[in-house]
């Protein structure tokens, strides 16, 4: 499989224009950074992709509904170079990198096909940032510790692999220095952080070092925590640090014991549940955002039942939900007693909706708090909820909590009398809440 950088020496001109159409997580997003960086640095001219003469699409193919949306963006950019508005098409990323062959063959029209960029241990190559200013992803590992049976990551990323905390650290720094006020940890394992390089796990000893690193960063957040790899010490600094977010991203996927066995997630029951405790009495306000899948197969009444139980009773502040989906080459895909996808479908419809009712709760909770918000964008054409009272001087922006992860979770409407950024943080005294956003007058 060719890298973007043996792409860019064999068929891209100099000073050639070349868009990015990222697919997926922000995992993602961070190996998209990383081409567009090394091309930069190589002397092509980055636009958007509605610009280029050469799109890069990144693609993603975690599950089919992912690969389908990858598909169709190819189709999408075939007939745009047969029409002669662009002239090559790049497929890069985790559908490339796992089925770029049989890709190159069904789809001749694509220029090449060049997999995913490979992460080193010491070294971060440039980026190009495609967040806003204010806040940043900070990519810490690479592939996945475990070896779930449902999940093909590791047969897409390879070994797994820690960055040095030097690395990261020095990473952080760059982005402290040039403004950026949220760092977001991401990898698909950031709780095995430091098993490979490191012999154990050292998430708890690299956020140290992180907040003691920054200057402008007042907000450090944690997504996609395998449960299992969570430490005493990890939660102890969590609830401890002022700068690191009351929030972690934690994919508990399911609590049957059964289920959890046959998923190989390395954690039971009871264990699960004694995290949870361990997380709520460190962190009271603290927020966890899970995710489950329903439908593995052999997955009985009696099995959902249970999830369906522990999501009440645990009244997680966000959740989401999947369908099993069968992946290629994954133990879980030989797996006797495949649940049939109407069962699936009412299954994940019937936990969102236990969910919808939680999450209307928990959102009320906050009407007639202050929140810190950060702003992310001025609503030009003014706030889409009119819920500030008679008084409709001012500005109206958006902006989030720490309890909301960009692109991810829900956002604050603020109305404000004096002029924000983005950027800016500000005081938000909540005065209504929906299913998944909240609303506040500036203080």
């Amino acid at each position: 499989m060719k890298t973007t950088q043996d792409f860019q020496k064999e068929r891209l001109s100099a000073g050639q224009k070349v868009g990015v159409i990222n697919l997926g997580c922000a995992r993602n997003l961070v190996d998209a950074q990383m081409m567009l960086g090394r091309l930069k640095k190589n002397g092509h001219r980055i636009v958007q992709a509605a610009d280029a003469q050469t799109v890069i699409v990144n693609t993603c193919s975690f599950i089919e509904e992912a690969r389908k949306e990858s598909i169709d963006t190819i189709l999408d950019l075939i007939e745009l170079k047969k029409e002669g508005k662009i002239k090559k098409v790049i497929v890069a990323g985790c559908l490339a990198q796992r089925y770029g062959r049989d890709l190159a063959q069904e789809f001749p029209d694509v220029d090449a096909f060049v997999g995913t960029p490979t992460l080193s241990r010491d070294n971060m190559p440039p980026q190009l940032q495609l967040t806003p200013k204010h806040f940043a992803y900070v990519k810490i590992c690479e592939s996945c510790f475990n070896a779930c049976s449902f999940c093909a990551i590791p047969k897409i990323k390879g070994k797994f692999i820690s960055r040095t905390i030097e690395s990261i650290v020095k990473e952080v720094r760059e982005l402290d220095a040039q403004g950026v006020k949220e760092i977001n940890i991401i990898g698909q394992d950031i709780t095995a952080y430091g098993m490979d390089v490191y012999r154990q796990k050292s998430l708890a000893r690299l956020l140290k070092e992180l907040v003691k690193a920054v200057k402008n960063v007042e907000w450090i957040r944690l997504l996609y925590a395998f449960p299992s790899h969570v430490t005493d010490e990890l939660i102890e600094v969590i609830a401890r640090e002022p700068r690191i977010c009351k929030y972690i991203d934690m994919p508990l996927q399911h609590i049957s014991d059964h289920i959890l066995s046959e998923q190989n997630r390395n954690i039971t029951t009871q264990q699960t549940i004694e995290l949870i405790r361990k997380i709520r009495k460190a962190m009271p306000q603290g927020f966890v955002r899970t995710t489950f899948i329903t439908g593995l197969p052999g997955e009985t009444n009696e099995d959902f039942e249970q999830l369906r139980g522990f999501i009440k009773n645990s009244r997680f502040e966000r959740v989401g939900v999947f369908v099993y989906s069968k992946e290629e080459g994954t133990a879980a895909a030989d797996m006797n007693g495949q649940v049939p996808e109407k069962t699936k479908k009412a299954r994940l419809d019937t936990l969102m909706k236990d969910q919808q009712a939680i999450s209307a709760e928990i959102q009320q909770s906050f009407v007639g708090r202050t929140l810190k918000v950060l702003i992310e964008e001025e609503e030009k054409n003014g706030s889409p909820i009119k819920t500030f009272g008679d008084d409709m001087s001012g500005h109206n922006y958006i902006g989030r909590s720490e309890y909301d992860a960009p692109d991810v979770d829900g956002v604050v409407y603020v109305r404000s009398k004096k002029s924000l950024k983005a950027g800016d943080f500000v005081q938000v005294m909540i005065t209504d809440a929906y299913e998944y956003d909240l609303s506040g007058i500036a203080e």
